[in-house]
């Protein structure tokens, strides 16, 4: 596969999807974009932090996460209404 080809299929999946799975690979995206220029930090993780962050993962994966504006309409319901 050339690379061009690898960027119209990538483009193509990523077209399909709707909002909320899009705003979710925009996340993973910038995370690893930025991730590998910071992998030195995960070098000075603790295996007890390592471990909690790859459980974390694991659960979002399974859907058990909590989407980012949910939490955040939250917290301006909570801190507004106050």
């Amino acid at each position: 596969m050339t690379v061009s080809d690898l960027k119209l299929k990538l483009f193509r999946q990523i077209d399909s999807l709707e909002k909320d799975r899009l705003e979710e690979l925009y996340g993973v995206f910038l995370n690893y974009i930025n991730g590998k220029k910071d992998l030195g930090d995960w070098n000075e993780l603790t295996e007890e932090q390592k471990k909690g962050i790859v459980e974390a993962i694991d659960e979002i994966d399974a859907g058990k996460g909590i989407p980012h504006s949910k939490v955040i309409a939250s917290i301006r319901k909570k801190y507004t209404n106050a």
